[in-house]
């Protein structure tokens, strides 16, 4: 057993609690940083699957996932008179909805309730200097505290400052082109328990899903190669959302309205994480601070499990840091390249700027929904999806 055991681990969302679970499992001092004086509960859906689904499984969490679902039944595409154009409810093969659909917020309870009796917290504190030495980390926080630790792991995000503290800007943050806000607004009679996907010209969505506290998650999405709307205020951007929305019809007014009276409205631009290390010393990087393969993948949830799960296990095995986080990226790499490679065309296929691209998606979205596709889909799709293991392995760590 190595024996660097006091970890220090930034951000308290998905992959640092469960980096600290099995860590702490495994018998380290792990201590979780949190900027946010309480748990950051907001957000929209994620589908936990595959491998990652899996590990929720031997963490014991999977039925309290699955009993948290968002009670979200499939994915409609509508018109601008609420029309359905095309539906894939969530039982069919390449559906939207997946059975372990839960959002952001609920998921990070379940993980710190796991997680808190083994792990401490430290909220409304972040990391502002690191100083590594041969056999420590001192890291220096907001309030001028000081702390030694054995290893840092940021795991703070697409956004993270940890991840700038011991890397610079040596990771690319590669923008895709495309911009998307998420909000909490109010239910309305109209509102059902189908997610409502609709396609406005000027390359504009609108996305609407239920979610299981009495409210429903909105998102709209649009293209631009504008880099600078991501340095704006607040303000500023919320007064550009009311732009790109303007003339888009369905639930344009709506989604404006709530825009300027909710206090928590996400808007950021599309990016993903190209890093060509993860690690430097005792320092290192996981989830989207390391990776993040942009929400268009549907993995980047499934990509912070299972890479919190597999480092913590190469910390466990490895008598040398530097040998546990070697073997992490040998196995870690190709699951991510493979994961972040996003399908020809998109986003932009999605997001067409004519009337008549409208029409093409729509009618694409139709036909893809018919019975017919739907029975060729389901003789190609795996029976136990859900639990496929993503094409990367999960050792058994705890008979190391």
């Amino acid at each position: 057993m190595r024996g660097d055991k006091r970890v220090l681990v930034s951000g308290a969302s998905i992959a640092g609690p469960t980096l600290a679970f099995w860590l702490a499992k495994y018998g380290f001092d792990v201590t979780i940083v949190e900027r946010s004086k309480s748990l950051r509960l907001g957000g929209q859906n994620l589908d936990v699957r595959g491998a990652g689904r899996a590990i929720t499984k031997m963490m014991g969490i999977e039925e309290e996932i699955l009993a948290a679902n968002t009670g979200e039944i499939g994915l409609q595409f509508v018109d601008k008179d609420n029309n359905v154009k095309a539906a894939f409810p969530s039982d069919g093969a390449g559906s939207f909805t997946s059975e372990a659909e839960i959002l952001r917020g609920d998921l990070v309870n379940i993980l710190y309730n796991k997680t808190k009796d083994d792990v401490k917290y430290v909220f409304g504190k972040y990391i502002t200097a690191i100083d590594q030495h041969d056999d420590n980390v001192e890291v220096t926080f907001s309030d001028g505290d000081k702390e030694v630790y054995d290893l840092l792991i940021a795991a703070d995000g697409v956004r993270s400052t940890t991840r700038y503290l011991i890397f610079g800007d040596e990771p690319e943050i590669k923008f895709v082109g495309l911009y998307n806000a998420w909000y909490t607004i109010p239910k309305k009679a109209t509102d059902t328990q189908w997610a409502r996907w609709y396609t406005a010209t000027g390359s504009r969505v609108m996305l609407i899903r239920p979610d299981n506290h009495g409210t429903v998650r909105a998102s709209f999405s649009f293209l631009s190669n504008d880099t600078s709307i991501q340095k704006l205020s607040n303000s500023e951007q919320k007064k550009i959302l009311k732009e790109k929305l303007s003339g888009a019809g369905w639930e344009e007014d709506r989604l404006a309205k709530e825009i300027e009276k909710n206090n928590d409205v996400y808007f950021d631009g599309i990016s993903q994480v190209h890093a060509p290390r993860w690690f430097n010393g005792r320092t290192g990087m996981i989830g989207d601070a390391a990776y993040c393969p942009t929400p268009l993948t549907g993995m980047g949830t499934t990509l912070a499990i299972v890479g919190a799960y597999l480092l913590a296990g190469e910390l466990s095995r490895h008598y040398k840091y530097k040998d546990a986080f070697t073997a992490y990226e040998k196995r870690m790499r190709p699951f991510v390249k493979n994961v972040q490679r996003l399908p020809p065309g998109v986003p932009w296929l999605a997001h067409p700027k004519s009337k008549f691209g409208v029409a093409v998606v729509n009618t694409v979205a139709g036909i893809l929904a018919s019975q017919f596709i739907k029975k060729v889909g389901k003789l190609f799709s795996s029976k136990n999806k859900d639990t496929a293991k993503d094409e990367i392995e999960l050792p058994d760590f705890t008979t190391a």
